[in-house]
């Protein structure tokens, strides 16, 4: 089996466990009045695991031409060595961080340090795009989870702002 078809498989269980846990888990938690509502919270990741278990099974079980040779953008496992795995790896450990981080440090400040550094460790160099372009992105997410969608984002570090 393909790498492809691998990823698929476990995508699709991942998938059903969600699903699971959309239908069954998540319903059965609801309070009574909201058993009416035509849209319950369970109703987008119904939706999800749905369109995630249909597209799993499309390449799954989508017959691969035998004729076909790879091409330079498909991911051959053989030669898994070649990628720049340590760069990944390395991003996904700077998303852990942001994740460790959002608390104690606040939205601005991790988000900024997280874009300066995963830019830095994906090879762009030019800090004086670097820079400006974290700080916009920081402060325009920021503000619009916390003012459009009304979802409180500490801003800055617990020492920083008035309250805990």
């Amino acid at each position: 089996m393909t790498l492809n078809r691998w990823i698929a498989l476990s995508f699709l269980i991942i998938c059903l466990i969600y699903g699971y846990t959309a239908y069954f888990v998540m319903d059965a938690a609801l309070p009574p009045f909201m058993k009416r509502s035509p849209i319950w919270p369970s109703s987008f990741p119904k939706v999800l695991s749905a369109l995630g278990i249909i597209l799993a099974t499309i390449v799954l079980f989508t017959p691969r031409s035998k004729d076909k040779e790879p091409s330079a953008g498909d991911i051959n496992y053989r030669k898994l060595g070649e990628y720049n795995l340590g760069q990944a790896l390395g991003l996904l450990g700077l998303m852990v961080l942001y994740a460790f981080s959002l608390r104690p440090i606040g939205f601005l400040i991790s988000t900024f340090v997280f874009l300066v550094l995963s830019s830095y460790l994906l090879g762009e160099r030019k800090w004086h795009f670097m820079i400006p372009i974290a700080v916009l992105t920081a402060v325009v997410v920021w503000y619009l989870v916390q003012q459009v969608l009304g979802i409180y984002l500490r801003p800055l570090p617990w020492f920083l702002t008035s309250g805990g």
